[in-house]
């Protein structure tokens, strides 16, 4: 049990604590006395301040002890340890934990465990097929006759081509797991709960630019195909939305001008010297044509 008071010859022994701490690093790194501490009986800790720049608000901690019934104190330890005020360094973290999105570069290699929990097997037509199966068949057989149909024989390479179509030909793929983490990061990113969704007009599955995309994921999300929007290039929610919706704000097409009312094109006879005795034109008044306006 640590006694809460310090024997007074180890507590008395300030010189004999800074003498240790001088011979282990230097007179102008110790500084000046700063306490004493009960470690336990005849157990004592005297710490001084450090003076070098590099660690700053740490201190030296010398411990001292005497055995029962003597009167000699001895050296226990010299160590340097952290103050309250010290600069420390972040607690390790594993490189796969400090890992963060963007921080890979090119050549950067990320190596995934073998039972990582995102990923499940996939087929990658790596196996060899069952001895009987009609895969196992040599390519170079390229018909084979059955009930008197000639067929063509489903060699493995055929197999094979028609898997890459499909997107198989992976070794895994991911799993359940892996979909949901993904979802969430994405709804994260680019979902309803985003401020620029919650002051859009409307969301991405009414919008021309969202592309889908296959697989499960594609019932809720799509890549938008905006370049002028904050998404461009990326998946988003089907409930995210952005001021680029395509039906936001559509420029009316420019009205069809109007038909031409008055006819400036054509030329139409007047009379110019008409007959004021009788208000009728004479008959040999000469005329000019001029535009109508």
């Amino acid at each position: 049990m640590r006694s809460r008071t310090p024997d007074r010859l180890c507590a008395e022994a300030v010189e004999i604590a800074r003498q240790a701490a001088v011979e282990a690093v230097g007179p102008e790194a110790v500084g000046a006395h700063i306490g004493v501490r009960a470690d336990g009986e005849r157990v004592v800790t005297h710490t001084f301040e450090c003076l070098d720049a590099a660690y700053r608000g740490w201190h030296w901690a010398v411990t001292v002890a005497r055995a029962p019934r003597a009167k000699n104190v001895t050296l226990d330890e010299t160590v340097l340890l952290p103050g309250p005020d010290a600069v420390l360094a972040p607690q390790w973290v594993p490189w796969s934990e400090r890992l963060r999105p963007g921080d890979m570069g090119p050549g950067d290699l990320l190596p995934t465990d073998a039972d990582d929990l995102r990923l499940e097997p996939g087929w990658s037509g790596e196996d060899e097929p069952a001895p009987n199966s009609v895969a196992a068949l040599d390519e170079t057989e390229d018909l084979v006759v059955t009930d008197g149909d000639v067929q063509p024989t489903p060699v493995r390479a055929q197999i094979s081509a028609i898997a890459g179509e499909l997107g198989l030909g992976r070794p895994r793929v991911l799993s359940r797991l892996g979909l949901h983490l993904a979802a969430d990061r994405w709804e994260t990113a680019h979902g309803p709960q985003t401020p620029m969704a919650q002051a859009a007009p409307a969301n991405c599955d009414t919008c021309g630019f969202l592309i889908p995309i296959g697989g499960s994921l594609g019932q809720a999300f799509g890549i938008c195909g905006n370049e002028f929007g904050p998404a461009d290039g990326q998946v988003v929610s089907f409930a995210y939305g952005c001021g680029g919706h395509s039906e936001a704000a559509v420029i009316p097409a420019p009205p069809a001008p109007s038909e031409l009312i008055l006819d400036e094109l054509e030329l139409e006879p007047m009379q110019l010297h008409p007959d004021r005795t009788s208000g009728s034109v004479e008959p040999d008044a000469p005329t000019e044509e001029l535009g109508h306006s």
